[in-house]
């Protein structure tokens, strides 16, 4: 038992997080442009008391779409055909800051949150594809301190943006005639190096105050973005002593900035893989193993890190002298340094590596008393303060973590029994945040 509560989000991926997930026979080889899938994942969230439903997005047609599924449906439109399919659960859209402009993100994010009650959060990415940026009228990317730097300005603006009318600022009394108390919204005339925007925001303060903030640092520049400004954090996290550097990291960093650490959410992805039994669990496994060709493994794996696939074997250890420097203007580092731990392990082949999640979350198979002691595990060992669940094949997969993983953690008092609030810093259990402008302030 502890005073903690665990905090849970779903990634709604496509079909699953499996790559073989829309060919399995629960899957929906048309959920990546299917709404009613979507919904349908939000509605199993909310039924398992989660906290939010996650959509990570792409800018461009990544991968092979020839045997799989790409991202496709913009997630701003997604959280609101959610909302209205929900009455509870949180929703977190990801949506570029290289790309969109601060009043654009504020008066998109403040829209949802006014729509949805409070239920709404922004996932502040900096993109690390070069053809997005061919997407959008550019010849490469900016560099990624320049990049970081245009992230900061963006949400520093967004915020500002947000809080530029006060609490108390919109009237609407049909007796007095005073719809808005125009003294108490203010333009923000903000000029920097990326942006100028003049202000005020056409909306009220939302339901949150401001919609929660989510963000991805691997690097030191986006660890310290994640420090000075996010609510939450979604991070790979392969082994628990890597997990528990990057919590103490994080949270330090938060103190540095003036925060308490306590306000922040550390959200490792975690991918579960749930069986009535572990052999029930591996099988499910295997038999999703089975549906990727082994080209296909090679090369996405090779693909992902920028190796020859001629270098590398399935079924032999990995070669670790081709690992590269992490960092680089298109990288993800903390990808890069989560599986750069994983692939250092003794004795495990390439194929055992990739099956445990290596290029992207740590997977964890097994029968729900196992999944809920890894989840206890790093939880109480200050691992994590909960979890980015990615669950094989949607909606299926999430159906099985809802029906017996979070009944177990519930029985060991990690996990909520009830929505006790309605917005989605309720379930994270934060506080709405005051106003820039503290009531009575004039001009």
């Amino acid at each position: 038992m502890t005073d903690r509560q665990l905090h849970l989000n779903v990634n709604a991926l496509p079909a699953g997080a499996h790559p073989a997930a829309w060919r399995s026979p629960g899957g929906n080889p048309r959920a990546w442009i299917d709404i009613g899938h979507y919904q349908r994942v939000a509605r199993e969230a909310e039924r398992g008391l989660l906290d939010a439903v996650f959509l990570a997005d792409g800018l461009l047609l990544r991968g092979n779409v020839a045997t799989g599924p790409s991202f496709a449906l913009d997630p701003v439109v997604l959280v609101a055909a959610m909302a209205v399919a929900t009455e509870r659960i949180g929703f977190i859209a990801t949506v570029s800051t290289t790309f969109h402009t601060p009043y654009h993100i504020a008066r998109v994010f403040s829209s949802l949150d006014h729509a949805s009650g409070g239920r709404v959060g922004w996932n502040v990415v900096t993109t690390r594809d070069p053809g997005a940026a061919e997407n959008h009228g550019l010849t490469d990317l900016p560099t990624r301190a320049e990049r970081y730097a245009r992230a900061a300005e963006t949400v520093e603006v967004a915020n500002r943006l947000w809080d530029s009318w006060e609490d108390g600022a919109f009237v609407g009394d049909p007796q007095t005639r005073v719809f808005a108390r125009t003294d108490r919204i203010h333009r923000v005339d903000h000029r920097g190096a990326y942006h100028a925007v003049r202000g005020p925001l056409q909306l009220p303060r939302s339901p949150q105050g401001r919609p929660v903030l989510v963000q991805a640092g691997g690097s030191d520049t986006g660890r310290d973005l994640a420090a000075r400004y996010a609510d939450a954090v979604f991070s790979p996290q392969h082994l628990l002593g890597s997990a528990q550097a990057y919590y103490a990291d994080i949270k330090s960093r938060a103190r540095a900035h003036g925060r308490d650490p306590d306000t922040i959410r550390v959200l490792p992805g975690l991918n579960p893989i749930v069986g009535s039994t572990e052999a029930e669990a591996r099988r499910r496994q295997r038999e999703l193993n089975e549906l990727v060709d082994d080209d296909q493994l090679l090369a996405g794996f090779a693909a992902r890190f920028g190796f020859d696939p001629a270098d590398l074997h399935l079924d032999r250890p990995f070669p670790a002298g081709l690992l590269r420097a992490t960092g680089d203007t298109y990288g993800s580092q903390g990808f890069d340094d989560a599986a750069r731990a994983l692939l250092s392990a003794d004795g495990l082949t390439l194929r055992e590596i990739i099956h445990q999640g290596v290029i992207a979350h740590r997977v964890v198979v097994g029968a729900p008393e196992q999944i809920a002691d890894t989840i206890e595990e790093w939880f109480v060992q200050r691992g994590a303060d909960g979890f980015n669940l990615q669950c094989d094949v949607y909606p299926g997969g999430l159906t099985d973590f809802v029906d017996h993983v979070v009944p177990e953690l519930q029985r060991r008092g990690l996990f909520r029994k009830e929505y006790t609030g309605t917005t989605l810093r309720d379930h994270l259990g934060l506080a709405r945040p005051a106003s820039s402008y503290p009531a009575g302030w004039v001009r």
